[in-house]
């Protein structure tokens, strides 16, 4: 059954186009979307973290289902990312996502694997999710996507605050200084698309050799 289902949802997924314009809407109570003097050197500095490895929760929540996963690791390894999920939600039991931009392989706690190069309409096919897999991996950084069009918001203080982008809206919630080498990350972020929420809770980050 759960093959037919994911073999049945890529089959009616539709092609959706990948740029999205931004709606200039007004700016939210103290915030502005022009950035502090020292937006570049940080964007600059957190794009050179591509090697890492982090570990928190993962929650969503939409009008089909919602639940939680623990993240027992994510490893980032240039574009390739290695993520396992652990959660009794739909049965998910202990799940991992191994891809690169355009490519996934799911892995199920029965064993049965799966590959596609459509990584979220896979995911939402295996576990009823709807997840930005490839854009999170910008994200989770506090950076916009390259690959299209976004808006930054920044907070009173200079704080990045929302970044806007492909219909979702990304809140930053709260930033630690994990890493010294690195300005303070995400602790937790808040993504939000029409009726969809997912939150992403951050309790460890290292980084990794390349």
């Amino acid at each position: 059954m759960r093959l037919a289902r994911i073999l049945a949802a890529l089959t009616m997924l539709a092609t959706l186009g990948a740029c999205t314009t931004i709606q200039i809407d007004p700016l939210p109570e103290g915030m502005t979307d022009q950035p502090p003097a020292d937006w570049t050197t940080r964007a600059v500095n957190l794009d050179k973290l591509d090697h890492w490895k982090l570990s928190g929760k993962l929650a969503v929540r939409q009008p089909s289902d919602s639940g939680s996963a623990i993240i027992n690791h994510w490893i980032q390894d240039g574009e390739a990312y290695d993520l396992a999920l652990s959660s009794s939600f739909l049965g998910m039991g202990s799940t991992t996502l191994k891809g690169v931009p355009g490519f996934i392989e799911l892995t199920l706690p029965s064993g049965e694997t799966y590959r596609s190069g459509e990584p979220e309409a896979l995911v939402e096919a295996a576990t009823g999710w709807q997840l930005p897999l490839e854009n999170l991996t910008w994200w989770i950084r506090g950076l916009p996507s390259p690959a299209s069009d976004y808006r930054l918001l920044f907070d009173n203080q200079g704080t990045l605050a929302i970044i806007r982008q492909n219909g979702w809206e990304i809140r930053y919630d709260r930033w630690q200084a994990f890493l010294s080498a690195y300005p303070a990350l995400p602790a937790r972020i808040t993504a939000l698309k029409d009726d969809k929420r997912v939150r992403l809770v951050v309790s460890d980050w290292q980084e990794q050799p390349e």
